[in-house]
């Protein structure tokens, strides 16, 4: 294997000599600049695996150079030294295509981590296979696009603010930017904002020490220390109060945290996903989130269609599904009649592929054969065909037209999806909201095969 090479272009002698003599370390050669031209000349004569630069040179400055190296589709990996605090020029670059930034003073194992990411992305990316066709389904116009996206984006740093509506699969598409990346072999940590307690949030997220507080018997790991060279996958961020969101913006920025109780901040490697159904923006105009952590955690933003947005990708998701479904029962294969086909691709689908696959599963549950038809979904009648949340409850069965226990399951299956669906799958908020323990919710929902 070939010795890699970094191009490294700073103004400052002093910067120069100590990235040179890390990267040496790290059995990595390199080439120096002190600026835009000089790395220019560079860029012309050799290929490199890997480029730091300084923000401001004499020439120009480093998002410049990244500007160049995108426009010549060199492919090289672009780092960004930044003043400290400027998170403004960070955030700049990583838009125009940086891989990832550092602030000064360079913390030199911040510098390592960064580059091992590179490195291990120019290794493993051609080898691993990069297909989610057979993950993120749909062969429509919108889900090349967003597969192709996703492709892009698993190369980069970058923050990534997941936009779409619930049920659409903004989790799903988090672990494929996740697993497409260098960090896959990493640990890919989900978080609902909305299930953690206001007054355990600082905890959750950073850890504690022994003692910190009452009831804190041991240390314990925060959600960043777990997910430490891996992913962070902020879900439902909409949730967040306003005394954590500024914790969490100083996390993100200064890449480090500090437990509850400790002195000293841990710094921590790790890349920022988020997400929610809400409309960030109009949260941020109306006070509700802070704008300088929208910014931050927005640098780019991948909004995932609805399903009504793509329906000729709805035979191919039921087929999926109906398989999936038939597997988990040991059953023979089931097959939607025509007149069932119809009924969901005329149907607005509120509650997008999520709700799909519910409606498939009652109907598998509740037909008497294998061949599914239009009667056997009861789909909800919806009031308008403006209003895609606005629908009315799903048609009861009449007793007696189906055994006992199907009736009953199918009246409990019922309720349980509702609260779920109403408080936006945090199974905490829906147990309380049916009266019954969290444990009991879960003894429900795997019974029922909803787990």
């Amino acid at each position: 294997m070939a010795t890699p090479l970094a191009l490294v272009v700073d103004d400052e002698p002093d910067i120069r000599e100590l990235l040179e003599l890390t990267l040496g370390r790290m059995k990595i050669d390199t080439r120096n600049a002190a600026d835009l031209s000089q790395a220019h000349a560079l860029l012309e004569q050799e290929h490199f695996d890997i480029c730091l630069t300084d923000m401001r040179l004499p020439d120009g400055n480093g998002i410049d150079l990244v500007r160049h190296i995108q426009q010549q589709e060199l492919n090289i990996p672009v780092a960004v030294i930044t003043a400290y605090g400027n998170m403004d020029s960070a955030v700049e670059a990583l838009k125009a295509g940086a891989f990832d930034f550092i602030s000064k003073p360079v913390d030199l194992q911040v510098l390592r981590n960064l580059v091992n990411s590179v490195l291990k992305l120019s290794d493993d990316f051609p080898k691993r296979d990069r297909r989610s066709r057979d993950i993120l389904l749909g062969d429509s116009q919108p889900m090349r696009q967003i597969r192709s996206t996703i492709e892009k984006l698993s190369r980069s740093q970058a923050p990534v603010y997941i936009s779409g509506e619930s049920g659409t699969g903004k989790e799903m598409v988090a672990r494929l930017i996740h697993n497409k990346g260098p960090r896959a072999d990493k640990a890919f940590v989900p978080v609902n904002c909305g299930a953690i307690p206001s007054e355990l949030m600082e905890s959750e997220f950073f850890g504690h020490k022994k003692g910190s507080f009452t009831g804190a018997v041991n240390d314990k790991e925060g959600l960043f220390q777990v997910a430490e060279g891996g992913t962070l996958f902020l879900d439902e961020v909409a949730e967040l109060p306003l005394h954590m969101q500024v914790k969490l913006l100083r996390a993100i920025q200064e890449k480090a945290v500090r437990p509850v109780g400790e002195q000293q901040e841990i710094p921590t490697d790790v890349r920022i996903l988020s997400a929610t159904h809400k409309n960030l923006g109009q949260l941020v105009e109306d006070g509700q989130f802070r704008q300088d952590l929208y910014y931050r955690l927005n640098v780019i933003q991948l909004p995932v269609p609805a399903l009504r947005e793509h329906r000729e990708d709805i035979p191919l998701l039921a087929e999926h599904f109906l398989k999936k479904l038939a597997a988990q029962s040991n059953h023979n294969a089931y097959l939607l009649a025509e007149d069932a086909m119809q009924a969901l691709s005329e149907y607005r689908f509120s509650g997008n592929v999520r709700e799909l696959e519910n409606i498939l599963e009652r109907a598998t549950t509740l037909s008497e054969g294998n061949v599914i038809r239009a009667n056997d979904l009861h789909l909800p009648v919806e009031v308008t065909d403006t209003a895609a949340s606005d629908v009315q409850a799903t048609p009861e069965l009449e007793p007696g037209t189906v055994p006992l226990d199907t009736y009953m399951d199918n009246i409990e299956k019922d309720a349980l999806l509702k609260a779920l669906e109403k408080t936006r799958y945090n199974k905490t908020a829906a147990a309380r909201l049916l009266g019954i323990t969290f444990r009991a919710l879960r003894y429900r929902l795997k019974k029922l095969g909803l787990e």
